[in-house]
């Protein structure tokens, strides 16, 4: 199969306008994440809607393209990028362009999921180890079933352990925590990003659930690897330091 990576990027943040072109460790926050993407797959492209980030890709030697700037989601951005490509892909891969420690592994682990042809979406998850994590509304939890297709992901604690407390929870069941890196057969990519919102994902705020109440099948791989995301200059400076060690 064919794959190519697309990281949407937007300039405009409302807590942290300007985050693609941050320095983190001498590089841009997207030049880094470029480039553990481009360890694993050869065909990347940043997805933009602004010049400026356009301009500072093609600076370092990656590829970019311009997107529209009146999206609601990364969604149909990378579709749009991917129809201005073109090509004969068969998965496109969508790494969010704020997570420059992204894993290979990683990467690989989601890829492989479309070994299975019964495949249309994939995504993974990190085991919680702690109750707060698990509380957290911020870290959505995925329901899987027996053959690691996705059957529900909620910002509450799923499932409820009866007879337990619940500060033992973790300890009972398997609790994933969902991160939010895709990869999509090409045609359902398309497909998708024609769906109005549903019921579900407007209640939960999870874009994923639309697919899911649409009856699409999304394959959850599990992964070891933590992802470390920049949302604010905060995350950033935490970053750096993570980076230094």
């Amino acid at each position: 199969m064919k794959f190519i990576a697309i990281i949407p990027a937007r300039y405009a943040s409302t807590r942290f306008p300007g985050k693609p072109l941050a320095i983190l460790g001498g590089k841009t926050v997207i030049e880094r994440v470029y480039e553990q993407v481009q360890k694993v797959l050869e065909d990347v492209y940043v997805a933009t809607d602004d010049e400026r980030i356009f301009d500072a890709v093609i600076a370092f030697g990656g590829h970019a393209v311009m997107t529209s700037a009146n999206h609601k989601s990364g969604t149909d951005r990378i579709a749009e990028a991917v129809m201005k490509i073109g090509g004969d892909y068969d998965v496109v891969v969508n790494v969010q362009g704020d997570e420059p420690f992204i894993q290979p592994e990683q990467i690989e682990t989601l890829c492989q999921c479309f070994d299975d042809p019964s495949t249309q979406i994939a995504t993974l998850g990190k085991r919680f180890t702690d109750i707060a994590g698990i509380e957290n509304p911020n870290s959505p939890k995925i329901v899987v079933d027996n053959r690691g297709f996705a059957m529900y992901f909620s910002r509450s604690v799923i499932p409820y352990i009866r007879g337990a407390a619940q500060e033992t929870w973790a300890e009972h069941y398997p609790y994933l925590k969902h991160l939010g890196i895709y990869a999509y057969r090409k045609e359902v990519l398309e497909e998708v990003t024609h769906l109005p919102q549903s019921s579900l994902e407007i209640a939960e705020s999870l874009e994923q659930l639309r697919w899911l109440q649409n009856g699409y099948r999304i394959k959850v791989a599990e992964t070891e690897f933590e992802t470390v995301g920049i949302d604010t200059p905060e995350d950033l400076q935490k970053a750096e330091e993570f980076l230094n060690r």
